[in-house]
């Protein structure tokens, strides 16, 4: 997650921004800090790894939440994984599908993907506000599989406002320029500047 964030920083979709946070949302989810082009780990080497805190401001039947590899339970990642998102689906209907499928029906029209995608980004708004809330960055970036469920670009941040403690948001939610390779991209430039 850090070398996507740092590759996406340097030369990609937030180019020229000071603070970036860069999420992978897929099988798992991760993330990675950037500030004025230098990755930020921290003395514990987890900085942005929000996957692994409780998912905020809980719903009703979202608390104590799915169990997590990690030993906890109510995890963002146990929410915003793709698995998360098909879980949340089965949950609701009762059928197993896989990840893709629930988008490509969200995207025809069906009411129980579309309802399921629409808890999807509701919580991807709440998680990335505690973000802006203590790092206020510029630009977050999505990578990973969900980040090429084109709506969330529209719908997160129009419905992040309500968690974050500002009248005023001009952070911004792009998608990667560099796609699935950004994560190489980045550990290049780690190496190049002896940081790896």
């Amino acid at each position: 997650a850090n070398c996507f964030a740092l590759s996406e920083a340097v030369d990609g979709a937030a180019a020229g921004a000071r603070v970036v946070f860069g999420v992978i949302v897929g099988t798992g989810t991760g993330g990675g800090v950037v500030v004025d082009r230098k990755v930020l780990t921290g003395p514990n080497a987890i900085a942005g790894e929000w996957g692994h805190n409780p998912m905020p401001w809980p719903r009703e039947g979202e608390w104590p939440g799915p169990d997590c590899y990690c030993g906890k339970t109510g995890c963002v990642e146990t929410f915003l994984s793709g698995p998360g998102l098909a879980r949340d689906f089965r949950q609701a209907t009762g059928e197993e599908i896989a990840t893709p499928e629930i988008v490509s029906r969200a995207e025809r029209g069906d009411e129980a993907a579309s309802a399921a995608l629409e808890r999807y980004e509701e919580r991807m708004a709440r998680a990335l506000a505690v973000v802006l809330n203590i790092l206020d960055p510029d630009v977050v970036v999505l990578g990973g599989g969900m980040s090429q469920v084109a709506r969330l670009y529209e719908r997160v941040p129009r419905l992040w406002q309500e968690w974050a403690f500002s009248d005023r948001l001009d952070t911004v939610l792009k998608p990667p320029v560099h796609g699935d390779s950004s994560g190489v991209r980045g550990a290049a430039w780690l190496w190049g500047r002896g940081e790896a």
